[in-house]
Protein backbone atom coordinates (compact mmCIF):
# COMPACT_ATOMS: atom_id res chain seq x y z
CA UNK A 1 0.00 0.00 0.00
CA UNK A 2 3.00 2.43 1.05
CA UNK A 3 4.65 1.77 -2.54
CA UNK A 4 1.06 3.39 -4.11
CA UNK A 5 1.27 6.70 -1.88
CA UNK A 6 3.45 8.31 -4.60
CA UNK A 7 1.57 7.78 -7.54
CA UNK A 8 -1.62 8.47 -5.71
CA UNK A 9 -0.44 11.69 -4.68
CA UNK A 10 1.67 12.16 -8.07
CA UNK A 11 -2.07 11.78 -9.82
CA UNK A 12 -4.00 13.85 -7.50
CA UNK A 13 -0.86 16.89 -7.71
CA UNK A 14 -1.47 16.11 -11.63
CA UNK A 15 -5.22 16.50 -11.45
CA UNK A 16 -5.05 19.46 -9.08
CA UNK A 17 -2.95 21.38 -12.18
CA UNK A 18 -4.92 20.29 -15.02
CA UNK A 19 -8.12 21.25 -12.92
CA UNK A 20 -6.92 24.66 -12.07
CA UNK A 21 -5.66 25.69 -15.61
CA UNK A 22 -8.88 24.84 -17.35
CA UNK A 23 -10.79 27.13 -14.79
CA UNK A 24 -8.11 30.01 -15.22
CA UNK A 25 -8.18 29.46 -18.92
CA UNK A 26 -12.31 29.36 -18.91
CA UNK A 27 -11.80 32.39 -16.95
CA UNK A 28 -9.72 34.26 -19.23
CA UNK A 29 -11.68 33.34 -22.19
CA UNK A 30 -14.93 34.36 -20.08
CA UNK A 31 -13.05 37.90 -19.49
CA UNK A 32 -11.39 38.45 -23.05
CA UNK A 33 -15.51 37.53 -24.70
CA UNK A 34 -16.55 40.42 -21.59
CA UNK A 35 -14.14 42.95 -23.40
CA UNK A 36 -14.99 42.09 -26.63
CA UNK A 37 -18.57 42.34 -25.97
CA UNK A 38 -18.12 45.74 -24.31
CA UNK A 39 -15.95 47.14 -27.30
CA UNK A 40 -18.52 46.06 -29.59
CA UNK A 41 -21.68 47.41 -27.96
CA UNK A 42 -20.61 49.77 -25.70
CA UNK A 43 -18.91 52.84 -26.38
CA UNK A 44 -18.61 56.45 -24.40
CA UNK A 45 -18.00 59.33 -26.88
CA UNK A 46 -16.06 62.74 -26.32
CA UNK A 47 -18.44 65.65 -27.44
CA UNK A 48 -17.46 67.93 -29.98
CA UNK A 49 -16.56 71.47 -30.17
CA UNK A 50 -19.82 73.91 -31.83
CA UNK A 51 -19.19 74.27 -35.13
CA UNK A 52 -21.07 78.01 -34.27
CA UNK A 53 -20.96 80.40 -31.56
CA UNK A 54 -23.55 80.13 -28.71
CA UNK A 55 -24.94 82.04 -26.71
CA UNK A 56 -26.14 83.09 -23.00
CA UNK A 57 -29.22 85.29 -23.24
CA UNK A 58 -27.96 86.68 -26.41
CA UNK A 59 -25.13 87.50 -24.96
CA UNK A 60 -21.99 85.33 -26.34
CA UNK A 61 -19.90 82.78 -25.24
CA UNK A 62 -16.18 82.71 -26.17
CA UNK A 63 -15.13 79.75 -26.88
CA UNK A 64 -12.42 80.47 -28.86
CA UNK A 65 -10.20 80.87 -25.50
CA UNK A 66 -9.16 77.21 -24.23
CA UNK A 67 -10.43 77.78 -20.78
CA UNK A 68 -14.11 78.68 -21.17
CA UNK A 69 -14.41 75.80 -24.08
CA UNK A 70 -13.04 73.05 -21.41
CA UNK A 71 -15.48 74.68 -18.34
CA UNK A 72 -18.36 74.41 -20.94
CA UNK A 73 -17.32 70.90 -22.09
CA UNK A 74 -16.79 69.42 -18.91
CA UNK A 75 -20.64 70.61 -17.77
CA UNK A 76 -21.59 69.31 -21.35
CA UNK A 77 -19.96 65.84 -20.44
CA UNK A 78 -21.45 65.34 -16.94
CA UNK A 79 -25.41 66.34 -17.84
CA UNK A 80 -24.68 64.55 -21.57
CA UNK A 81 -23.71 60.87 -19.49
CA UNK A 82 -25.36 61.78 -15.77
CA UNK A 83 -28.68 60.14 -17.96
CA UNK A 84 -30.94 59.57 -15.24
CA UNK A 85 -30.57 62.98 -13.86
CA UNK A 86 -30.81 64.78 -17.23
CA UNK A 87 -33.69 62.75 -17.88
CA UNK A 88 -35.64 63.95 -15.13
CA UNK A 89 -34.49 67.74 -15.52
CA UNK A 90 -36.39 67.16 -18.46
CA UNK A 91 -39.32 65.69 -17.43
CA UNK A 92 -39.88 68.20 -15.59
CA UNK A 93 -39.02 71.18 -17.72
CA UNK A 94 -42.00 70.07 -19.59
CA UNK A 95 -44.56 70.35 -16.60
CA UNK A 96 -43.06 73.37 -15.19
CA UNK A 97 -41.63 75.71 -17.52
CA UNK A 98 -45.20 76.67 -19.40
CA UNK A 99 -45.77 78.32 -15.43
CA UNK A 100 -42.20 80.09 -16.12
CA UNK A 101 -42.09 81.17 -19.55
CA UNK A 102 -44.63 83.40 -19.42
CA UNK A 103 -43.07 85.51 -16.13
CA UNK A 104 -40.09 85.91 -18.23
CA UNK A 105 -41.82 87.42 -20.70
CA UNK A 106 -43.67 89.63 -19.16
CA UNK A 107 -40.68 91.17 -17.56
CA UNK A 108 -38.46 91.18 -20.24
CA UNK A 109 -36.00 88.57 -19.45
CA UNK A 110 -34.59 86.21 -21.84
CA UNK A 111 -35.87 83.24 -21.94
CA UNK A 112 -32.81 81.14 -21.16
CA UNK A 113 -33.50 82.11 -17.59
CA UNK A 114 -35.84 79.56 -16.83
CA UNK A 115 -32.86 77.08 -17.36
CA UNK A 116 -31.49 78.55 -14.36
CA UNK A 117 -34.42 77.64 -12.18
CA UNK A 118 -33.44 74.06 -13.20
CA UNK A 119 -30.03 73.84 -12.49
CA UNK A 120 -30.89 75.24 -8.91
CA UNK A 121 -33.10 72.81 -7.88
CA UNK A 122 -34.23 70.58 -10.44
CA UNK A 123 -37.34 72.31 -10.26
CA UNK A 124 -37.95 70.32 -6.92
CA UNK A 125 -38.92 72.29 -3.72
CA UNK A 126 -35.48 71.54 -2.11
CA UNK A 127 -33.57 73.29 0.73
CA UNK A 128 -29.93 73.94 0.80
CA UNK A 129 -27.33 73.73 3.46
CA UNK A 130 -27.33 77.78 3.14
CA UNK A 131 -31.16 77.72 3.96
CA UNK A 132 -32.32 78.43 -0.04
CA UNK A 133 -35.57 77.46 -0.81
CA UNK A 134 -37.99 76.68 -3.46
CA UNK A 135 -37.55 76.30 -7.42
CA UNK A 136 -35.51 79.72 -7.34
CA UNK A 137 -33.20 79.05 -4.45
CA UNK A 138 -34.07 82.18 -2.50
CA UNK A 139 -33.18 83.26 0.73
CA UNK A 140 -34.85 84.88 3.32
CA UNK A 141 -33.52 88.09 3.36
CA UNK A 142 -33.58 88.29 -0.39
CA UNK A 143 -37.21 86.97 -0.39
CA UNK A 144 -37.97 89.68 2.25
CA UNK A 145 -36.17 92.01 -0.38
CA UNK A 146 -38.32 91.54 -2.86
CA UNK A 147 -42.12 90.95 -1.30
CA UNK A 148 -42.40 87.47 -0.73
CA UNK A 149 -44.17 86.61 2.61
CA UNK A 150 -41.80 84.31 4.54
CA UNK A 151 -43.31 83.14 8.12
CA UNK A 152 -44.12 79.73 9.65
CA UNK A 153 -47.52 79.72 7.95
CA UNK A 154 -47.01 80.63 4.45
CA UNK A 155 -43.87 81.15 2.67
CA UNK A 156 -43.58 82.13 -1.25
CA UNK A 157 -40.67 80.94 -1.87
CA UNK A 158 -41.93 77.60 -2.92
CA UNK A 159 -45.00 79.47 -4.59
CA UNK A 160 -43.99 79.07 -8.26
CA UNK A 161 -45.47 82.41 -9.79
CA UNK A 162 -44.41 84.80 -6.81
CA UNK A 163 -41.01 83.46 -6.63
CA UNK A 164 -40.22 83.24 -10.43
CA UNK A 165 -41.45 86.87 -10.56
CA UNK A 166 -39.21 87.89 -7.13
CA UNK A 167 -36.48 85.96 -9.89
CA UNK A 168 -37.15 88.45 -12.27
CA UNK A 169 -36.72 91.47 -10.28
CA UNK A 170 -33.57 90.53 -8.88
CA UNK A 171 -32.24 89.74 -11.96
CA UNK A 172 -33.47 92.79 -13.63
CA UNK A 173 -32.00 94.76 -11.26
CA UNK A 174 -28.71 92.96 -11.34
CA UNK A 175 -28.45 93.55 -15.26
CA UNK A 176 -29.17 97.23 -14.52
CA UNK A 177 -26.55 97.46 -11.93
CA UNK A 178 -23.93 95.04 -13.86
CA UNK A 179 -24.69 95.73 -17.67
CA UNK A 180 -25.19 91.97 -18.85
CA UNK A 181 -27.47 89.23 -18.39
CA UNK A 182 -24.60 87.09 -18.04
CA UNK A 183 -22.96 89.17 -14.86
CA UNK A 184 -26.63 88.88 -13.53
CA UNK A 185 -26.71 85.54 -13.82
CA UNK A 186 -23.35 85.35 -11.97
CA UNK A 187 -25.04 87.67 -9.23
CA UNK A 188 -27.50 85.34 -8.41
CA UNK A 189 -25.71 82.82 -7.58
CA UNK A 190 -22.75 84.84 -5.27
CA UNK A 191 -24.45 87.79 -4.50
CA UNK A 192 -24.45 91.44 -5.44
CA UNK A 193 -21.93 92.63 -3.29
CA UNK A 194 -19.55 89.49 -3.46
CA UNK A 195 -19.50 89.59 -7.73
CA UNK A 196 -18.93 93.17 -7.47
CA UNK A 197 -15.61 92.90 -5.13
CA UNK A 198 -14.35 90.41 -6.76
CA UNK A 199 -14.64 92.56 -10.34
CA UNK A 200 -13.38 96.13 -8.10
CA UNK A 201 -10.08 93.31 -6.69
CA UNK A 202 -9.63 91.89 -10.46
CA UNK A 203 -10.17 95.23 -12.13
CA UNK A 204 -12.33 92.65 -14.98
CA UNK A 205 -15.92 93.28 -15.78
CA UNK A 206 -17.13 90.68 -17.81
CA UNK A 207 -17.79 86.68 -16.47
CA UNK A 208 -15.56 84.88 -18.88
CA UNK A 209 -12.45 87.57 -17.44
CA UNK A 210 -13.38 86.89 -13.68
CA UNK A 211 -11.65 84.10 -11.22
CA UNK A 212 -14.63 83.42 -9.08
CA UNK A 213 -15.06 80.53 -6.64
CA UNK A 214 -16.06 77.00 -8.21
CA UNK A 215 -19.61 77.26 -7.72
CA UNK A 216 -20.44 80.56 -10.15
CA UNK A 217 -17.30 79.81 -12.22
CA UNK A 218 -19.58 76.53 -13.12
CA UNK A 219 -22.47 78.16 -12.76
CA UNK A 220 -23.24 79.62 -16.50
CA UNK A 221 -21.93 76.74 -18.22
CA UNK A 222 -24.15 74.64 -16.09
CA UNK A 223 -27.11 76.39 -17.49
CA UNK A 224 -25.62 76.04 -21.33
CA UNK A 225 -24.78 72.71 -21.00
CA UNK A 226 -28.48 71.79 -19.85
CA UNK A 227 -29.73 73.84 -22.41
CA UNK A 228 -28.11 72.95 -25.38
CA UNK A 229 -29.52 69.15 -23.98
CA UNK A 230 -33.25 69.93 -23.42
CA UNK A 231 -33.29 71.72 -26.68
CA UNK A 232 -31.31 69.36 -28.75
CA UNK A 233 -32.17 66.03 -26.56
CA UNK A 234 -31.56 63.02 -29.54
CA UNK A 235 -28.64 64.70 -30.54
CA UNK A 236 -26.79 63.50 -27.17
CA UNK A 237 -28.83 59.99 -27.38
CA UNK A 238 -31.72 60.99 -25.09
CA UNK A 239 -35.20 59.30 -26.58
CA UNK A 240 -38.04 60.96 -25.18
CA UNK A 241 -41.87 60.82 -25.97
CA UNK A 242 -44.42 62.70 -25.50
CA UNK A 243 -46.30 60.90 -23.29
CA UNK A 244 -42.88 60.40 -21.49
CA UNK A 245 -43.24 63.91 -20.69
CA UNK A 246 -44.54 65.04 -17.13
CA UNK A 247 -47.69 67.41 -17.33
CA UNK A 248 -48.36 70.36 -15.35
CA UNK A 249 -52.03 69.38 -13.75
CA UNK A 250 -54.90 72.24 -14.88
CA UNK A 251 -56.38 73.94 -11.87
CA UNK A 252 -58.93 76.40 -10.67
CA UNK A 253 -58.49 79.01 -8.26
CA UNK A 254 -60.33 79.43 -4.83
CA UNK A 255 -60.11 83.11 -3.37
CA UNK A 256 -59.70 82.52 1.25
CA UNK A 257 -59.27 86.30 2.86
CA UNK A 258 -60.05 84.45 6.76
CA UNK A 259 -58.87 81.75 9.06
CA UNK A 260 -58.81 78.08 8.20
CA UNK A 261 -58.62 76.18 11.30
CA UNK A 262 -57.85 72.88 8.89
CA UNK A 263 -56.60 72.57 5.66
CA UNK A 264 -57.76 68.97 5.72
CA UNK A 265 -61.00 69.95 6.04
CA UNK A 266 -60.64 72.72 3.54
CA UNK A 267 -59.35 70.37 1.08
CA UNK A 268 -62.44 67.36 1.32
CA UNK A 269 -64.90 70.39 0.37
CA UNK A 270 -63.26 70.64 -2.98
CA UNK A 271 -63.11 66.52 -3.33
CA UNK A 272 -59.23 66.16 -2.49
CA UNK A 273 -57.20 65.30 0.09
CA UNK A 274 -54.86 67.06 2.08
CA UNK A 275 -51.44 65.93 0.10
CA UNK A 276 -53.02 66.87 -3.02
CA UNK A 277 -53.61 70.07 -1.98
CA UNK A 278 -49.99 70.42 -0.13
CA UNK A 279 -48.32 69.43 -3.88
CA UNK A 280 -50.51 72.45 -5.54
CA UNK A 281 -49.54 74.73 -2.73
CA UNK A 282 -46.01 74.22 -1.41
CA UNK A 283 -45.92 77.39 -0.24
CA UNK A 284 -48.79 76.64 2.78
CA UNK A 285 -46.52 75.03 5.24
CA UNK A 286 -49.00 74.31 8.07
CA UNK A 287 -52.04 72.37 8.24
CA UNK A 288 -53.39 75.96 9.24
CA UNK A 289 -54.13 79.24 8.47
CA UNK A 290 -54.14 82.21 11.22
CA UNK A 291 -54.84 85.06 8.67
CA UNK A 292 -55.33 87.65 11.21
CA UNK A 293 -55.14 90.01 8.99
CA UNK A 294 -57.23 88.98 6.76
CA UNK A 295 -54.96 88.60 3.77
CA UNK A 296 -56.28 87.73 0.42
CA UNK A 297 -54.48 84.10 -0.91
CA UNK A 298 -55.78 81.63 -3.96
CA UNK A 299 -55.97 78.31 -3.32
CA UNK A 300 -54.96 76.14 -6.73
CA UNK A 301 -57.48 73.42 -6.50
CA UNK A 302 -56.53 70.55 -9.66
CA UNK A 303 -59.96 70.24 -11.87
CA UNK A 304 -61.89 67.18 -11.17
CA UNK A 305 -60.74 64.14 -12.66
CA UNK A 306 -57.06 64.17 -12.21
CA UNK A 307 -57.20 62.71 -9.08
CA UNK A 308 -58.32 59.62 -8.01
CA UNK A 309 -58.33 58.66 -4.05
CA UNK A 310 -58.33 55.28 -1.80
CA UNK A 311 -59.93 57.46 1.16
CA UNK A 312 -63.61 56.84 0.59
CA UNK A 313 -64.18 57.46 4.27
CA UNK A 314 -67.62 58.95 5.34
CA UNK A 315 -68.02 61.54 8.56
CA UNK A 316 -69.11 58.44 10.87
CA UNK A 317 -66.10 56.19 9.57
CA UNK A 318 -63.93 59.19 10.65
CA UNK A 319 -65.69 59.17 13.45
CA UNK A 320 -65.23 55.40 14.30
CA UNK A 321 -61.42 55.75 14.07
CA UNK A 322 -61.83 58.65 16.22
CA UNK A 323 -63.15 56.90 19.40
Amino acid sequence: MKKHIPYLATVFVLFSVVFIFSFSSKEHSDNILVLENLKEKYSIFALPKPSSNIYFANERVPLENPDIWERYDKELLKNTYWQSNTLLLHKRAAKYFPIIEPILKKNNLPDDFKYLALIESGLENVTSPAGAKGFWQIMKSTAKEFNLEVNTEVDERYHIQKSTQAACDFLSSAKGKFGSWTLAAAAYNMGRTGLQKQMNRQKSYTYYDLLLNNETSRYVFRILAIKEIIENPKKYGFQLRTEDLYENIPTYKVRVDSTVSSWADFSREYGINYKILKLHNPWLRESYLNNKLKKKYYIEIPQKGNYTSQNNLTQADTSLINE
